[in-house]
């Protein structure tokens, strides 16, 4: 694989999925995963394991939460996300063990401080809506790179998509980078979740954004 991505997701849009639990969702951006843009399930014999993670247990529950589910003491999103990108990105040395993993997901979150960019240029939840156009260049000129912003399409009867995920890209020596395919890579990180009926992909840059505060 060429590069990382570190997905962002809205918990209030992950929670329009239709068969979940969620219950009063974060009202900041969360950590979805940390994904090699190829390769799942690289070695299957290597299974998560939470108590090799017990040190970030509460930084764990705070920043990469599974919105869907809100019981505290369920692991099965973190195993899912070991398991599928996990045990690929540990080809590198800084992410070899899950510890060292988790705990990168978690730094580099913290370094890229997503949700107070964002406020710092202006953009939050809000009823009115945001041209996409907007969304992306504050975000280039926060961090001089593109990132990839996927949105829920509008649903049948609305005019808006709704944004649904933030993923920045690294390179392996985990400087950022575009996320824009380089010459001779292919771009093909599947989302990996399904929202329901729909399906996230990458946000129109026509189409009005909404940025919801509330599940509705």
């Amino acid at each position: 694989w060429k590069k990382l991505y570190l997905a962002h997701h809205w918990p209030v849009t992950v929670c329009k999925e239709s068969a979940n639990d969620c219950q009063d969702p974060p009202d900041y951006w969360t950590i979805h995963g940390l994904w090699p843009d190829k390769g799942e399930e690289c070695n299957r014999t290597w299974h998560f394991n939470v108590t090799e993670i017990k040190d970030l247990m509460s930084d764990m529950r705070h920043y990469w939460p599974d919105v869907l589910h809100s019981s505290l003491n369920r692991t099965h999103f973190w195993k899912h996300e070991w398991e599928k990108h996990g045990t690929c990105a540990a080809t590198l040395q800084v992410l070899n063990s899950q510890k060292k993993y988790f705990g990168k997901a978690l730094e580099l979150y913290q370094h890229i401080d997503l949700n107070s960019c964002l406020l710092k240029a202006g953009i939050k939840p809000s009823s009115s809506y945001y041209q996409m156009t907007a969304i992306k260049e504050a975000l280039t000129r926060f961090y001089g790179v593109t990132p990839k912003i996927q949105c829920l399409p509008p649903e049948e009867g609305e005019k808006a998509q709704t944004i649904g995920q933030i993923e920045f890209c690294f390179t392996k020596e985990l400087q950022l980078r575009n996320c824009t395919a380089l010459k001779g890579e292919s771009d093909a990180v599947q989302v990996d979740l399904k929202l329901g009926t729909q399906e996230l992909s990458v946000c129109s840059d026509t189409l009005p954004t909404y940025y919801p505060s509330q599940v509705q």
